[in-house]
């Protein structure tokens, strides 16, 4: 059995912390290469649970900066200490691998520095991802490390609403890695299963590319790609033909101008717009996706980024003048769709 600390190193005259962070599954190619661009950070390792990716990081005080603000990331964490399952499947030989008193410490001083001062008397919640080993091993970690963390913390209280979120995944078959949470671009607790989840929309943006100007939506439904859209510089406008769904969309995206519409009839000039970023509703009517594609590529001008999210998009529903440069596979809670990144030539 190998076991990592968690600790601090020095790497060009600079302290490094190692910290880890999440995205839904699929995107963690999209993630890794945001993290990467940032100075002072370097990825070191990379896995997923099936259900979140992975990208595992060290960063010094400037790259941690930049890297909790990553909107592309559902959640940020101190690295708290890794380990090897090694074959076992006591959840509180797991649980005792996995909390250890430096590696611990030093993830605690990082969340102190970054979210609040810790107290003598704290709330914590466990959150805990197992993807091998038995279901007793997967069912009974978690009440297991919330045991040990309070038998080493006894004025420490275990609560589902703690202040400290505590994770420990398996982010690699028989890898585990434990980590505070500090950050993320994760769904509220009012979101339901068909809103897209802002990473999701966040990533969707990032893929229109760094040329800032009009972004469109011409599908905009509740304004989870409008408000990530203006969260990233863009000047962020909407259509949708629901008027339930644009009143939603002004209160997620109230600096974005969202208008009644559709797609397949886009009320605006030819090479009037930046980017073209959307969400493809479900259920279509023959012929829609034809007409909607049409007027994504009629709008947007050359050089520009016609980004959607869809399940499928068959060949010849796609325009001479739109380019597929990359097609990125997401796992979402209505299943495996694709964010399809065209170029307009």
């Amino acid at each position: 059995m190998t076991v990592s600390d968690g600790g601090r190193e020095r790497r060009g005259g600079q302290r490094r912390s190692p910290f880890f962070a999440t995205c839904p599954a699929g995107l963690g190619r999209v993630l890794r290469a945001q993290l990467a661009g940032i100075t002072g950070v370097e990825i070191t390792d990379r896995g997923t649970d099936g259900e979140s990716d992975y990208a595992l990081f060290e960063a010094d005080a400037g790259g941690r900066a930049q890297a909790l603000r990553s909107r592309l990331a559902d959640g940020v964490f101190a690295d708290a200490g890794r380990a090897e399952r090694a074959g076992s499947t006591d959840p509180y030989v797991l649980a005792a691998r996995c909390w250890r008193p430096e590696p611990v410490q030093r993830a605690l001083s990082v969340w102190a520095e970054q979210v609040r001062p810790l107290t003598a008397a704290m709330t914590y919640q466990v959150q805990t991802r197992m993807q091998t080993g038995p279901r007793s091993l997967r069912s009974g970690l978690r009440g297991a490390l919330a045991d040990v963390i309070g038998s080493g913390r006894p004025r420490w209280r275990a609560s589902a609403a703690g202040q400290l979120e505590i994770w420990l995944a398996e982010w690699r078959a028989s890898q585990l890695v434990t980590g505070l949470r500090l950050a993320g671009n994760r769904a509220g607790p009012a979101d339901g299963p068909d809103t897209l989840p802002p990473a999701v929309a966040a990533a969707l943006v990032y893929l229109a590319g760094d040329r800032r100007g009009v972004l469109l939506d011409p599908c905009c439904g509740r304004g989870e790609i409008l408000g990530q859209a203006v969260a990233a510089g863009w000047t962020a406008e909407g259509t949708d033909p629901d008027p339930e769904q644009l009143a939603a969309a002004h209160r997620a995206a109230p600096a974005a101008v969202a208008r009644q519409g559709d797609a397949d009839e886009i009320l605006a000039a030819d090479a009037s717009v930046d980017s073209c970023v959307t969400r493809l509703p479900a259920d279509r009517a023959p012929g829609w996706l034809d007409a909607a594609l049409a007027e994504m590529s009629r709008v947007t001008r050359s050089g520009g980024a016609v980004v959607v999210l869809a399940a499928d998009i068959p060949r010849a529903s796609i325009p001479p003048a739109l380019r597929l440069r990359r097609q990125v596979p997401v796992q979402l809670a209505a299943g495996r769709a694709y964010v399809w990144v065209f170029h307009r030539a």
